[in-house]
């Protein structure tokens, strides 16, 4: 066994003393991760400047840079953030189905970890913390991949939240960071040390990922995301909305990449989302029946309405009915977050119906499509998976199930035969 796979059986051996920790302790230790980051943040700052000069040497680009900082405001929100994750009920344990079969005989559905957990993602540090967090709160081991771009302040954090955990039944070994390539082909023929692998990243890489691996994968891919400005729409609103939708956080995976706009509208709204986008130093690509209301504007190319931007760059195409704007996402679209805009249900129905994504929502901006703003704690990712989760995944996507049937001595003989007792079902809960 060479020493990086000793590493994952470590990880693995201190994820099954994790996964019957107390609520108790991991609450605790939550917390004192939270301390010890606030405790150490002037030495992630130097690592995390490292990463930032050498990535602006090597001409990384605004949008990546914007995720690799991680500032004061980033270092309050994830420590905040993992507090908030300890007061979040345990999700150990929690019964999803219950029914006597017969007096005295019961079976449970019930929540329990996945087991170990191999992430790989983007250049963001402060995502390094929430995926910590939750794969803690939940009882998981973790293994962690960053972008090359943060190793200097990845390998940091992880250094910081081993040592606030070592004192713990679990120990420190239920997590690890890992850095090179060569690591990355390890963790993907990780097979029954790593119980699923959850990559961030471009297309090609999670496609890459799904195709060298036989652990099972969730994530998604690409993040193109539409926002669709219904003839009905309260156009003050739209304007705030759409403008929140692609600049409030443009790097982010659920910030809107193509805007589609009502053609009983357009005349009267692009000229608005035109202004509204250029003050904001929106680069607008839009489609023939769109550019000649808005003045800002370039022609659009069939590919820009392909295209995750993941900056302060948009398409905008102009659609006659709420019938072709679902089917441009659906034949556009990666599946993970699209909006409406509109003050008729019935085509808010129809969208939210027929849209086939993760996160479907009305009169709201696509970036509310994140674990902590549903509620969730945090979030290692969004899936657009159709099996085990959907959307954020928080707390309750890193949790498998066991059927757990208690009984007094049964045996399927005696429920056997023409002449066997009968099951008399009731659901408890």
């Amino acid at each position: 066994m060479d020493k990086l796979t000793e590493s994952f059986a470590l990880v693995r051996k201190s994820a099954s003393v994790l996964a019957v920790s107390s609520d108790k302790e991991r609450q605790f230790y939550l917390k004192e991760i939270a301390k010890a980051l606030n405790a150490n943040k002037a030495e992630i700052f130097v690592e995390n400047q490292k990463d930032i000069s050498e990535a602006k040497k090597a001409g990384i680009p605004e949008a990546i840079l914007h995720r690799l900082l991680f500032s004061e405001d980033k270092l309050a929100s994830v420590t905040k953030g993992l507090t908030e994750l300890a007061d979040i009920k345990d999700p150990i344990g929690k019964t999803r189905e219950k029914r006597e079969l017969d007096p005295g005989f019961i079976l449970e559905k019930r929540t329990f970890p996945i087991g170990v957990i191999g992430m790989i993602f983007e250049a963001r540090p402060d995502a390094l913390v929430q995926i910590a967090g939750l794969a803690l709160r939940s009882g998981n081991g973790i293994i962690l991949k960053g972008g090359k771009e943060a190793k200097n302040t990845n390998r940091i954090l992880v250094k910081l939240i081993k040592g606030a955990t070592e004192s713990s039944t679990f120990r420190s070994s239920w997590i690890l960071g890992i850095e090179s390539h060569e690591d990355v082909d390890c963790l993907l023929k990780a097979e029954g040390y790593v119980d699923l692998l959850i990559p961030r990243g471009s297309n090609a890489f999670v496609r890459h990922v799904m195709d060298s691996t036989r652990i099972p994968v969730m994530g998604h891919a690409d993040g193109i995301c539409a926002t669709f400005v219904d003839e009905s729409a309260d156009q003050d609103k739209a304007v705030n909305i759409c403008v929140d939708a692609k600049i409030q956080y443009p790097a982010a995976c659920n910030a809107t990449e193509t805007f589609l706009i009502h053609s009983k509208i357009a005349q009267q709204f692009l000229p608005k989302l035109n202004d509204a986008l250029t003050k904001n130093n929106v680069r607008i690509h839009a489609d023939e029946r769109s550019i000649r209301f808005m003045k800002n504007a370039i022609s659009a190319t069939e590919a820009d309405f392909h295209t995750e931007y993941l900056g302060l760059e948009c398409a905008v195409k102009t659609v006659d009915s709420v019938q072709e704007a679902v089917e441009h996402i659906q034949s556009h679209g990666s599946h993970h977050t699209d909006a409406i805009i509109t003050q008729n249900v019935d085509n808010a129905k129809f969208f939210t119906a027929y849209v086939d994504s993760a996160d479907v929502f009305v009169n709201c901006s696509t970036r509310f499509a994140d674990g902590f703003r549903f509620g969730l704690g945090a979030e290692v990712g969004i899936s657009t998976s159709k099996l085990h989760a959907r959307g954020p995944v928080g707390l309750d996507g890193l949790m498998t199930t066991k059927w757990i049937l208690t009984g007094d001595g049964q045996t399927v003989a005696e429920y056997s035969g023409k002449d066997g007792k009968q099951f008399h079902h009731r659901e408890l809960i």
